[in-house]
Formats: C-alpha cells, structure tokens, sequence
C-alpha cells in the first residue's frame, strides 16, 4: 500500500519533474521580465524531460501532466499579459483537488481508499470494514493540508497588488513537491503505527 502511495504521487521524480518547469518560468521571467521567453524557457524544460522519459522507455506520466500544466499556465499569462495569471490555474486546481477529497471523505468515499482498492484488486472492497474507511479518510486528510495550504498561501499573494510573479514562483516551488513529500511521509508514519489493514491475499 505504501508502494502505491508513493506511485499515485509520481515519487521523488515525478514531483522534481513538476517543479522544474515552473523554476525554468520563473527564473526566465525575474531575469528578462518578458513573458514569452519566461513561458518558451518553461514549455522547453517540460518538452526536455519528456524526451529523456521517452528516450528511457519510462512513464511519462507526470511529465505530460507537467506539460499540460505548464501549457494552461502559459494560456493564461499569454492572454493577460501578467506574468502571475500563470499561477492561478494552479491555485484553482488545489482549491479543486481539496473540495473534491473534502466531499469524498464528508460522503464516506475517501479517496485513498481506491487507491487501497488497487492494491486488493477490488475498487470497493475497503468499503466494507468502517476501520479501514476511518483510516483512509485520515490519509486523505493528508492529502487535502497540501492543497488547502497552497491556496491560503498563494491567493492572497496573487490579490496583492504590484507584480507577484517571482514570489508567486517561489512559493508554488516550495509549497510544491516538498510538501508532497512531507504529506507522503506522514502517511507512512500513520500507516507505521500499525499493520496496514488490507494485504493482499495470497493464492492458495
């Protein structure tokens, strides 16, 4: 379970791989202060690592969501013409991502637990054992602080007035994969704390 835990977050790699883009952004539009080279700089870097994905023969999963992420990006600051709307797709899909876990675990759904499903072979079998609902809506509470933070954080730096953008990338950075890894690693501890509740079953 740890194992798919540390899949569905992409690990340390897939969560690198989704910073850089935003550093490659970022660090272009602090030094030129143009958007174009600042989104070129950050579509290239994405473009870059799903080459040496796709030269590997490895999933490029969480580099194509990079790209994808950095393209909205893009549309966004392109559009406006301010280099920080490139970071409010960002700060909507974590406001997003932790309404939806906030109702999946309100409705008794969490959404860990189909990652548990995955782990047993059947999506819906942790249903059954309130224990195991219990825990994973825990864990999905761990997932939520992420994104809830990244929101009351990065929002009221984008409200403020002036040009935010080198702060707003700072702060998307930080806030990034190491708050992934710190939400991943209090899961383990959680998960540590006693035998995982569902293993797999081996054939007889």
């Amino acid at each position: 379970m740890r194992a798919q835990l540390t899949k569905a977050l992409g690990g340390v790699r897939g969560m690198i791989e989704a910073a850089v883009p935003t550093i490659a952004f970022t660090g272009t539009y602090v030094t030129t202060d143009e958007i174009k080279p600042a989104v070129a700089a950050g579509i290239g870097a994405a473009v870059l690592l799903l080459a040496v994905r796709i030269a590997q023969r490895s999933n490029p999963q969480f580099v194509l969501n990079s790209l994808v992420g950095i393209a909205i990006a893009a549309f966004f600051a392109l559009r406006s013409g301010k280099a920080e709307d490139a970071f409010l797709p960002g700060i909507l899909l974590n406001a997003g991502y932790a309404a939806a876990m906030i109702f999946s675990i309100a409705v008794r759904w969490p959404v860990v637990g189909f990652i548990i499903g995955t782990v047993t072979g059947d999506p819906t079998e942790w249903r059954r054992d309130p224990g195991i609902v219990k825990l994973c809506s825990k864990l999905t509470w761990l997932l939520v602080l992420p994104c809830a933070a990244r929101v009351a954080v990065q929002y009221p730096i984008y409200l403020a007035d002036g040009d935010q953008s080198g702060l707003l990338g700072a702060a998307k950075i930080v806030m990034g994969w190491p708050l992934q890894v710190a939400a991943l690693a209090a899961m383990v501890w959680l998960l540590a704390r006693g035998r995982t509740p569902i293993e797999r079953k081996e054939p007889a």
